[in-house]
């Protein structure tokens, strides 16, 4: 792993012009800090952004095969690391060591073949008539990545930025910043040319600012909670840049009275409380029609308490820590929340999982006969914590989840598949699974409402680094 008190600038491993605070690295299954990187000052954010400016008149003007070649080289150099940032995630956020070698390190393996494929066959000029249409690198990127899936979130931003033909400034969490150095290490050997891809690391309040706010910068592509989205956007509003924000997630999942309900109630639970629920799209909200709903509630508080929570290393747990001590004060207080607000607590509480009395772990939790206008059911919980209730009929079920300031993902489960496609037509988000459906990695990710306007991943993911110029007259008119 790359050396964490220094920063990768113009093809340079470099270190800070400003240096101050290490940065301390908790493991959140020990408590126990495992490395400290360097925090980037004002001037390191010039020297970032400078050189990114820099490469950008070269790297925009480069060809299609010549990306490639350069992405197809990273994708190898990304490859020959996977063990190393599989464990690294485990180590600096707490994945369990299963999910991270089989998913949060092999997407980042995926993203990248999934942005070779759009690039291959994306068409960036066209001709309507006369003119001709042509799509462009947007310019220098600033990249705010989080914590939860790591390796995700940076690949869906650098990989299609690159494909594009930008340059960039990637700033990983703060809490993640190990796998973003081995990430720069493939970079580094991939041969990407100086200044197009540099890293800083920093706390999100000030580095984020810095960057947002920077009249060099010309895009900015955030993942994190909606206030921190919120932010970041009025901070580039003065410079009158393009802001692309995948926020926060209160999905539904609707669940209806003609499924195998033992089979779905398991899915949604542990679908839910996977990734110890930090993820924006979980389906954190269940609701499951009157007749099916008491059964479908004994179901999910006996597969809540079944499942494995402990040592993030051991190959049999399912579910590791929170990512740490404050994502894990913020979960308990959701919990207290929802015993205050007056939700019945079926499994979990405030209590730690048996036996486990150091690291950042919380009980998988489930709360049943949950109202709307409950805390726990309108705000992101980010943490292992299922809201359930019952609806009706179809109408009650569309209205209770549309009933939402976000509007990331929702679930369906029916047995009548135009019931399924019906209902998906009528919620109010950006995407929709239909009994259980996996994620189609080329297909757009992000949201409605409160949870964000931009897309990644795929085509969609690629056009939000491009701008579109007409040039008009390009060819003479017919005769």
């Amino acid at each position: 792993m790359g050396d964490g008190t220094r920063f990768y600038i113009d093809g340079q491993w470099v270190e800070p012009l400003e240096p101050g605070p290490l940065i301390s690295v908790v493991d959140p299954a020990t408590e126990e800090e495992i490395a400290r990187v360097a925090s980037a000052g004002p001037a390191d954010v010039e020297a970032a952004v400078g050189a990114a400016h820099s490469a950008f008149a070269t790297f925009s003007q480069t060809s299609r095969e010549e990306r490639t070649a350069m992405l197809t080289d990273l994708l190898a150099a990304y490859k020959k690391r996977l063990p190393e940032l599989a464990a690294t995630m485990t180590a600096e956020v707490g994945i369990p060591k299963t999910f991270s070698e089989r998913v949060q390190a092999r997407i980042g393996e995926w993203h990248l073949e999934a942005a070779l494929r759009v690039l291959a066959e994306y068409r960036f000029e066209e001709d309507w008539g006369t003119t001709r249409i042509m799509r462009e690198p947007i310019g220098v990127c600033a990249l705010i990545a989080p914590w939860n899936w790591p390796m995700n979130q940076v690949i869906v931003k650098v990989a299609p930025a690159l494909a594009a033909g930008c340059t960039m400034v990637l700033k990983p969490s703060q809490l993640s910043p190990l796998s973003a150095l081995l990430l720069a290490e493939a970079v580094e050997e991939a041969g990407i040319p100086a200044g197009v891809f540099n890293l800083l690391n920093g706390p999100g309040s000030s580095l984020g600012s810095a960057l947002a706010s920077h009249p060099l910068v010309d895009m900015v592509s955030v993942t994190a909670s909606t206030e921190v989205g919120a932010a970041v956007a009025r901070e580039a509003a003065g410079t009158i840049k393009r802001v692309s924000q995948e926020l926060g997630g209160k999905s539904a999942n609707i669940v209806f009275d003609d499924v195998r309900l033992e089979k779905v109630v398991t899915g949604a639970v542990r679908a839910c409380m996977r990734n110890s629920g930090q993820s924006c799209n979980a389906p954190t909200r269940l609701l499951v029609q009157g007749s099916l709903y008491e059964e479908a509630v004994t179901i999910a508080a006996r597969v809540a308490d079944e499942l494995a929570v402990g040592d993030p290393t051991d190959a049999d747990t399912f579910m590791g820590p929170v990512a740490g001590k404050r994502q894990y004060e913020t979960v308990r207080a959701y919990i207290q929340a929802g015993l205050d607000g007056g939700a019945r607590l079926v499994a979990g509480g405030l209590e730690r999982p048996p036996g486990l009395e150091r690291g950042y772990y919380v009980k998988p939790t489930v709360f049943v006969d949950v109202e709307s206008d409950m805390r726990i059911a309108r705000e992101e919980i980010f943490g292992p914590v299922l809201c359930m209730a019952g609806f009706k009929d179809e109408d009650e079920a569309v209205a209770i989840a549309n009933d939402s300031d976000l509007g990331l993902s929702g679930y369906v489960h029916s047995a009548d598949l135009e019931r399924a496609r019906r209902v998906a037509r009528r919620l109010r988000t950006g995407m929709v699974h239909l009994n259980g459906a996996n994620t189609d990695l080329a297909a757009p990710f992000g949201g409605y409402k409160r949870s964000g306007n931009g897309r990644e991943w795929g085509r969609f993911g690629l056009e939000e680094y491009l701008e579109v110029k007409a040039v008009m007259g390009y060819r003479p008119p017919e005769k």
